[in-house]
């Protein structure tokens, strides 16, 4: 059964919270099209330039719309659904309304986590291959999900990735992850990516707990001075 306010409860995609998130969707969806085309089509060189004319017009008018920075604002304004559901929309990795994201799909599996991933040809790095940059920042979103096994979630204090294969684009990449251990605000995870039963490659990540908690940094941001 899925958990609205939890994105990580259930293998299954968390729908949007509201109508908006479903047009925002829809949007980082043709996104990640045009990207995917870009980087893979050698279109008529003036061709582009009107392809490119008509995006800055599009993008210039979505610029008038109401604009807010920062998913705790998103959250604050109490219409766009919780930090979590705001998260679950917005964040670079996995964020289902963010174009950049490939997006990862995690959740939480008794105790262990598990996910889902496919970089298409905007991740290329070797070639056929996602670039290792992107297996380390797959595996940074993916063990700072997981580290909720733990019970406090910190932010990355190290991230130490080996990489034992090539991890092949347009291939859905499977990872698995489990709590190492706690030592005081110190979370340590062990994570390993596959892809077709073969792994990839594999991380360690240290996951610090701030003081006075997760949340405690944007306030003390926001605190007068």
């Amino acid at each position: 059964m899925l958990n609205q306010d939890n994105p990580f409860a259930s293998e299954e995609i968390t729908p949007p919270f509201s109508e908006e998130w479903a047009a925002k969707r829809r949007v980082a969806d043709a996104i990640r099209q045009l990207t995917e085309v870009l980087v893979t089509s050698s279109p008529d060189i003036e061709k582009m330039h009107s392809i490119a004319a008509q995006l800055e017009v599009t993008a210039a008018d979505f610029r008038k719309s109401p604009r807010i920075f920062g998913r705790s604002d998103w959250a604050a304004s109490g219409e766009h659904g919780s930090f979590g559901q705001v998260s679950h929309e917005l964040n670079p990795l996995a964020g289902c309304s963010n174009p950049i994201a490939p997006p990862i799909n995690s959740w939480i599996d008794e105790d262990f986590a598990r996910a889902i991933c496919q970089c298409g040809w905007a991740y290329e790095g070797p070639p056929g291959s996602v670039h290792g940059g992107v297996v380390a920042s797959i595996f940074d979103q993916f063990l700072g999900m997981a580290q909720t096994l733990g019970g406090q979630p910190g932010m990355t204090g190290y991230l130490h990735v080996n990489y034992h294969n090539r991890t092949p684009l347009n291939t859905e990449l499977t990872l698995e992850g489990r709590l190492l251990k706690v030592e005081g605000r110190k979370t340590i995870m062990h994570g390993e990516m596959y892809a077709d039963g073969i792994m990839t490659a594999s991380a360690e990540g240290l996951f610090v707990q701030p003081k006075g908690g997760i949340h405690s940094i944007n306030a003390q941001k926001s605190a007068p001075k």
